[in-house]
């Protein structure tokens, strides 16, 4: 279905407000999804991978586009015309499913993350963050386990709802800690039991002391 297109590093393929009759699927490389609130402030929501799909919401619903998707790197895509994406659907009803599963999935990633911002401190929500994205995009290396995403702390703090300042805080109290190592839009987590332990996610070893509120 539909054709394919390649796009360069940070090219918006959709953008936030705009109406839009295509659906995109992911065929190759990464895609952030960002949005901007009323008062001007950018965040990342989610990053996109092969296989996603990127600006059905829209073309279910009939409305604006809620979010601008950027090409984080060489990204390869399948554009498909919206009546042709619906009628697909209603003509395979086990996609349709597949398309409900997957929204069910970005559904349950943002109810997590709220539940963390209501329920922990910033370094907590931070720590959480990073073993979600290495439980998704994570490669494993000499050093460790890189995130597998090139994200900016900017974009950290936008997931977490951080400022920056704060956000390279933790890094350091993280790297300190001998858990994460940090480098330009790179963060490799080289102590991953200690980590999930930081995260109140399993029990501290000895001498690794408690997260601190930031």
């Amino acid at each position: 279905m539909g054709v394919v297109r390649t796009y360069p590093t940070d090219y918006v393929i959709v953008r936030q407000g705009d109406s839009g009759n295509l659906v995109f699927v992911v065929m190759h490389g990464l895609v952030k999804v960002t949005a901007r609130t009323e008062n001007g402030r950018q965040s990342l929501l989610a990053v996109r991978v092969r296989g996603d799909v990127i600006g059905d919401m829209a073309v279910l619903d009939g409305s604006t586009r809620s979010a601008t998707a950027i090409a984080c790197g060489t990204a390869v895509t399948r554009l498909i015309r919206g009546e042709v994406f619906l009628d697909y659907l209603r003509r395979h009803p086990s996609a349709a499913l597949t398309l409900s599963t997957l929204m069910g999935d970005r559904l349950r990633w943002a109810n997590q993350r709220r539940l963390e911002f209501a329920g922990y401190d910033s370094g907590v929500c931070l720590a959480r963050l990073l073993l979600a994205v290495v439980a998704r995009h994570g490669r494993p290396g000499p050093e460790g386990t890189d995130l597998g995403v090139p994200l900016t702390q900017i974009e950290l703090g936008g997931l977490i709802g951080a400022k920056e300042s704060t956000v390279q805080k933790i890094l350091r109290d993280l790297s300190v800690r001998g858990l994460v190592r940090t480098g330009h839009r790179r963060v490799v987590v080289t102590d991953l039991p200690g980590l999930e332990a930081f995260a109140n996610l399993a029990p501290l070893p000895p001498g690794n002391p408690p997260a601190k509120p930031y």
